[in-house]
């Protein structure tokens, strides 16, 4: 066992993560069981029936609304347990039941909106073009991913969460100075107001192009360690700098055109009966979860080398490891994850790799550690 966390770090760590990845196992299977039974049993023809009478583009948004609504109405009680109560009875959430309801139906508003619409339009491109539907709807659908992950930021993300800009002038200056060393200037950071719903910190980049943006949580600022904040900041300017977002954006609309075609080959010219949703939901779940460990492994390749971009940039090994030391203990940061739940889910090394990191970092730099 590492000695950078105490065997009591470890056992708190380990009951807090253990029963939420069985949570997202159940969640899963849930999910799937529901699918399935829409696809293959009465429930599907109950659930479609009083959609018989619309034209089939018509009943392909709002079958797809209903079913979105219904599943995620079975999958609140979980989803309740999981991200609000038990966050409540460890001490990060600080949102009461309203506040965590009212950010879920966001999210279920956001999700009836763009399934709706991606079905409609996959049920009128199979029925007016058969047998070719597939090349239209794979370029639509990618060309759809690249302007989600333009509009997220401006239009998505302030749905959840309100921002400002960072009012430390000091403290802005040298995230500035930062920045211009990284060869990626930015304008402003913004503070996302994350203690309306959670005592955890982070940061984040999101967008393309003209809205990119590097996010600290204010939670983050709360630690009164501007050094810790300008190595988090760093390792969010190294996820620009080498091009990240835009790489992960890329991979996700060659994604969605390979998810289209296995759609094709699998469902073929059934896709232009709206009620074939809840199989392609399963297949689309299936290669979700088929590429989860692909996933997560190039995730941890970006993350070591905005890590070492943060090392780097900053040139301040102890501030590196106060941070991650700080992020782990504030997250309760999963320190000894099973094998499986690392290959699969771990988008981040685990605080030991990271701090080991930043030691093989200072032994290999050691005038800058002197």
């Amino acid at each position: 066992m590492n000695d950078d966390f105490s065997l009591e770090e470890h056992e708190r760590a380990r009951a807090y993560h253990r029963p939420l990845y069985l949570a997202l196992l159940a969640d899963v299977a849930l999910a799937a069981g529901l699918l399935a039974a829409l696809a293959w049993s009465s429930l599907g023809d109950w659930l479609f029936s009083p959609l018989t009478s619309l034209s089939p583009v018509a009943a392909a948004a709002a079958y797809a609304a209903l079913v979105t609504v219904f599943s995620s109405l079975v999958r609140t009680p979980l989803a309740c347990w999981r991200g609000w109560w038990r966050e409540r009875k460890w001490g990060f959430s600080t949102q009461g039941a309203g506040g965590w309801l009212a950010d879920r139906a966001k999210g279920l508003a956001v999700s009836v909106v763009l399934g709706a619409g991606a079905w409609a339009a996959a049920v009128a491109l199979a029925r007016a073009l058969p047998g070719r539907w597939a090349l239209p709807a794979g370029a639509a659908l990618a060309l759809a991913v690249l302007l989600l992950s333009f509009v997220a930021p401006v239009v998505l993300e302030p749905l959840f969460n309100r921002f400002r800009p960072l009012d430390d002038e000091t403290l802005a200056a040298s995230l500035r100075r930062l920045s211009e060393g990284a060869g990626v200037p930015v304008r402003e950071v913004l503070v996302a107001d994350a203690s309306r719903r959670t005592t955890k910190v982070n940061a984040y980049v999101s967008g393309i192009g003209r809205t990119r943006r590097v996010v600290v949580f204010d939670t983050l600022l709360r630690t009164n360690d501007p050094a810790a904040v300008e190595v988090v900041v760093a390792h969010e300017l190294g996820h620009r700098r080498d091009g990240h977002v835009a790489k992960l954006t890329l991979l996700a609309m060659a994604g969605a055109v390979a998810a289209v075609f296995v759609l094709w080959a699998v469902l073929g010219t059934r896709v232009g009966d709206p009620r074939t949703l809840p199989e392609a939901l399963l297949l689309l779940l299936a290669l979700e979860l088929a590429v989860l460990a692909p996933g997560a492994w190039l995730s941890r390749r970006f993350e070591r080398a905005a890590d070492r971009c943060s090392l780097e940039l900053t040139e301040q090994p102890e501030a590196f490891a106060r941070a991650h030391l700080e992020l782990a203990r504030r997250n309760l940061s999963d320190l000894e994850p099973p094998r499986p739940v690392y290959l699969l889910l771990f988008s981040h090394p685990t605080p030991s790799e990271r701090l080991a990191l930043g030691r093989a970092w200072s032994a290999a730099h050691p005038s800058v550690v002197a």
